[in-house]
């Protein structure tokens, strides 16, 4: 039987009528959405990283102390002239089942070569010449949830707006008068609060102040509860995930999983890893495969795997898109140390079942007379990537993306 359309007022087409129906819609499915943004700190050498090998004889020249072996990097499905690291077998395999972006020279105008002052404008989206009070996310939270913190937590919104997992809240979440997240110092602390473990303290005066301090960070936290209730109703994860302590990155992982799939509607979590600052003996001398890169790359894929896998055993994982950022890249020539100096653009990955898979931007390429001080090109402004995911992901109006950013960006074709 045919479906029959309601007759319509001269002048209002159907589109006029379903355009707002459809526009709140999609607002309300963009609230249960959650970003998770990995901050890798030190500055990540992205040459070593998403390597061209559609360019490798000038790669290998560049580098000729660190570069990895042509045959050992990692092929990509559809894209022959790119590959990545070999230590990244696990989100190679992500890529090729479609659930990875890669962003190619991801930086801004007038690079700051500064870790602290770098990190300062990634994580409040300032231009390089300006110093900003508040981060993007705190701005984006704030528009989201005015008024914050009066009258939250509310039934709308009963559990907190954000949550980074290690130190102190990250400077990108900082609201315009306040902090719009929290932090859970390290995942020993998040297994105290919710039950599941708890070292015992021994029968002295010390023992009984650190009880006390425990007892009260608790009391004291407004969200400690919704953070129990949420964590307790999982009860098993992804067995992919290394056993507790072994990596960092996957034990912070492993927390804010739990968290999304036990119905806490935070929209930001931010974990990180750092020891990437690696000036001098980045790679092993007599197999550039292995080395101190090596290993963190080892660590941050097996993570973000583990991660995904478990994300999906929970069945949230429609839910959830990730990214990876650094403060900065690292020079295209290797230094005679055996590293890589300070440098400007990297790749940026982007990961989750939301993501339109595939690389964006070119291998990037170089004069073919080095100099020491040359570095990658600005191919994307990194705020274009915090464009796309307030536009395309939480779905937010174009104006106050340009609010929150403060300026206008275009957006990518990654989710």
């Amino acid at each position: 039987m045919p479906v029959m359309l309601p007759a319509l007022l001269p002048g209002v087409s159907l589109q006029a009528l379903v355009s707002p129906l459809l526009h709140t819609v999609i607002r309300e499915e963009a609230q249960d959405r959650v970003l998770v943004l990995i901050q890798l700190s030190g500055g990540n050498d992205g040459l070593n990283t998403v390597i061209p090998l559609e360019f490798y004889p000038a790669y290998r020249s560049a580098r000729t102390n660190i570069a990895i072996p042509e045959d050992k990097i990692l092929r990509l499905e559809g894209f022959d002239g790119t590959g990545l690291n070999p230590a990244m077998p696990e989100l190679q395999q992500l890529f090729n089942a479609g659930k990875v972006a890669i962003i190619q020279g991801v930086s801004y105008p007038q690079p700051n070569f500064s870790h602290f002052r770098a990190t300062d404008i990634w994580l409040t989206g300032a231009d390089a010449g300006q110093v900003l009070p508040t981060g993007w996310a705190g701005r984006y939270l704030d528009e989201e949830y005015p008024n914050f913190p009066k009258g939250y937590p509310s039934v709308n919104m009963p559990d907190p707006l954000a949550i980074q997992v290690g130190s102190l809240v990250s400077p990108a979440l900082q609201g315009p008068s306040l902090t719009m997240g929290m932090a859970i110092s390290n995942p020993d602390n998040f297994y105290h609060l919710i039950g599941d473990k708890a070292d015992p303290v021994n029968n002295s005066r010390a023992g009984e102040l650190l009880a006390y301090i425990r007892e009260m960070s608790v009391k004291t936290d407004q969200y400690a509860g919704v953070i129990r209730k949420a964590a307790m109703k999982v009860t098993k994860q992804s067995g992919k995930y290394p056993a507790a302590g072994k990596n960092a990155l996957a034990d912070q992982l492993k927390i804010v999983a739990r968290l999304i799939a036990g119905g806490l509607r935070t929209r930001i979590y931010l974990v990180s890893m750092g020891g990437f600052d690696t000036h001098a003996r980045q790679t092993d001398a007599k197999d550039t495969t292995m080395g101190t890169h090596a290993k963190l790359l080892a660590k941050l894929s097996e993570a973000i795997d583990a991660f995904q896998d478990d994300l999906g055993y929970l069945q949230v994982s429609n839910r959830v898109v990730g990214m990876t950022f650094s403060e900065f890249g690292r020079r295209i020539q290797s230094n005679a140390s055996g590293g890589t100096d300070h440098g400007a653009a990297a790749p940026v990955f982007v990961f989750g079942e939301g993501v339109r898979p595939g690389i964006i931007g070119q291998n990037p390429t170089w004069p073919s007379k080095l100099t020491v001080n040359d570095n990658l090109a600005l191919q994307y402004d990194f705020r274009a990537i915090y464009s796309t995911l307030l536009e395309k992901w939480f779905r937010t109006e174009e104006a106050v993306t340009s609010a929150v950013l403060l300026k206008d960006y275009p957006t990518l074709s990654i989710i």
